[in-house]
């Protein structure tokens, strides 16, 4: 190395090239996307909520594989009891970061579902891998989908309590748009509650509720168990909808941006190690079902993130949509129409009074140029446009365009 070079690099950006360098990343790539100042990360060790589900797969990872370390970051990841408990310490700055619900941030933002705060979403974690479970004890009465639900509330008449995971969260999104497509007025017809998503078998067992919604592995925990069925899959009601989010507040993102472009980066490059092959999942499996993460047998998680499903009525399926981390890219990218759908969704079951700008609220929250400067470093593909159309179970087409129509149109509603 030249005087000159030396007298240009300083020991800490020298020790990052190397580091860099040994881990594979060009670090020629890495000064042409980052050429304003130093590219380290401000703050090097962070905190990372998570809650026990499959889709907090590639924080895991990233931590355990040491892909971290790869963005100068060490990732410590936080083992969480409650969705409300995630909110909270992000808002007060326990956690630096946390896997978290897509609604649960827009909520948090807007104030509604706790305080108010500026937050942001940093990439989408995962696609599809959710579902609705019903209990045997429905099941066994012909309610073993939504028409057969309907039918048996219909008839059978008497309290009928579902559980989400938290009020603002995509559960409950899921949840109630599943009922309303079948007749069903969550609000109106049925108690909902909120329980936590490791609790839902044993609330379940005990009787607390007839049906709930959950990410993996608690729908298939419930068929393992003999006590619930799957009625639908999240990828039946929206294929490739948003799931959980990379979430931190406002004040974090302008404070530290190199280190949340670093730890987006990791969990990118997490994702798409998970997506990479059948090892992988399975390595990923056995990893997160220790009781540091998950706590639950690996056959409960690595069924259905191969997309082999079973509804505990002996029908068997592949599903194609099975939980994805990365998809070549298409799992990631933070759309704002996909944060957008879930004020539509808030606004229509009335957790918003009025109309939101939900444009300009889903361009405060999704940190899209930071987003695309941790794309670049992973060498991830990023689509052309910031919103994206989706058909859902109903027919009924969103495409971000015009979400004050979108939610007036809806027959059922709050």
């Amino acid at each position: 190395m030249t005087d000159l070079l030396k007298h240009k690099l300083t020991r800490r950006a020298v020790l990052q090239t190397a580091a860099v360098g040994a881990f594979g990343v060009d670090p020629a790539l890495r000064a042409a996307v980052y050429a304003a100042g130093s590219d380290a990360p401000e703050k090097t060790e962070v905190k990372i909520g998570f809650i026990p589900l499959t889709d907090c797969a590639s924080v895991v990872m990233a931590s355990v594989l040491g892909i971290d370390q790869k963005y100068g970051v060490k990732i410590i990841p936080s083992k969480e009891a409650s969705w409300a408990g995630v909110r909270d310490k992000l808002v007060t700055g326990e956690l630096d970061f946390a896997h978290v619900l897509y609604g649960l941030v827009y909520g948090v933002h807007l104030g509604i579902g706790g305080p108010k705060k500026d937050m942001a979403v940093l990439m989408t974690l995962n696609n599809n891998g959710q579902a609705i479970t019903l209990s045997k004890k429905l099941a066994d009465k012909g309610a073993v989908d939504g028409a057969g639900l309907a039918k048996l509330m219909a008839s059978d008449k008497r309290e009928y309590t579902f559980a989400q995971t938290f009020p603002t969260g995509t559960h409950a999104m899921w949840l109630y748009y599943w009922m309303a497509a079948n007749g069903i007025n969550p609000l109106n017809d049925a108690k909902v509650i909120t329980v936590p998503p490791p609790q839902m078998v044993a609330n379940m067992r005990v009787g607390n509720m007839d049906g709930y919604c959950v990410g993996e592995p608690w729908n298939h925990r419930a068929i393992i168990d003999g006590i619930g069925i799957t009625a639908a899959t999240t990828q039946d009601i929206w294929k490739d909808h948003p799931e959980k989010v990379l979430g931190t507040t406002g004040d974090f993102v302008k404070k530290y941006p190199n280190t949340a472009r670093a730890v987006t980066a990791a969990i990118l490059e997490a994702g798409k190690w998970i997506d990479a092959g059948l090892q992988n999942k399975n390595k990923m499996a056995e990893t997160i079902a220790d009781k540091s993460y998950v706590n639950t047998s690996v056959d409960a998680i690595n069924q259905r993130i191969l997309g082999r499903y079973q509804n505990g009525l002996g029908k068997t399926w592949d599903d194609p949509n099975f939980m994805k981390f990365y998809n070549d890219g298409a799992v990631n990218f933070p759309y704002l129409s996909d944060g957008m759908w879930f004020l539509t969704q808030h606004k229509r079951w009335g957790l918003l009074k009025e109309h939101p700008d939900y444009l300009a609220v889903a361009k405060q929250i999704n940190q899209i140029d930071i987003y695309k400067q941790a794309a670049t470093a992973t060498k991830t593909p990023v689509p052309k446009d910031v919103l994206r159309t989706s058909k859902l179970m109903d027919g009924v087409v969103w495409d971000g365009k015009d979400p004050k129509k979108y939610a007036d149109a809806f027959k059922v509603k709050a």
